[in-house]
């Protein structure tokens, strides 16, 4: 599992001109999703994106985490994310999890971050054109890929 964690201070994602998730301080997490994922990446995963220390503090210095700072969170699926450019110009998605895997995964991956969380988490629609807007706040950008846990 790989994700793309951009600390925000608004972002909403609207499909066929409906705005279908929206938040103000947060994160937009962009989820991509591998056929070896299983239960374990989504656990860790969602652990440490809910800890993650990318908050200011009082002393604005990056010390509170989402849970920490009580802002809200967007997951949007992503399988491009998973693209690999070794060789030539058109990226492949081999390595992306087809959706009777991935839309199982995806929606665990959400379940498990509102329990952490302990609060609802706005999602995309698998497999929609979506149209993603935020504003970076910071700007932060994390990558965090559940195959270099260790």
């Amino acid at each position: 599992m790989r994700a793309v964690i951009q600390r925000v201070t608004e972002a909403s994602v609207t499909i066929d001109g409906n705005v279908k998730s929206s938040i103000g301080h947060g994160v937009l997490v962009l989820l991509g999703i591998e056929n070896d994922d299983e239960k374990n990446d989504i656990e860790w995963l969602s652990r440490k994106i809910a800890n993650l220390r990318i908050f200011n503090d009082d002393n604005e210095v990056m010390n509170r985490s989402l849970i920490d700072s009580g802002g809200d969170a967007i997951v949007v699926s992503q399988f491009t994310l998973h693209a690999s450019t070794k060789k030539g110009n058109r990226p492949s998605y081999i390595k992306a999890a087809k959706p009777e895997i991935a839309i199982p995964l995806y929606e665990a991956f959400v379940k498990q971050l509102e329990g952490d969380l302990q609060k609802k988490v706005g999602t995309g629609e698998f497999g929609a054109d979506m149209k993603v807007t935020l504003v970076n706040d910071g700007p932060v950008t994390i990558i965090i890929d559940t195959k270099n846990k260790e």
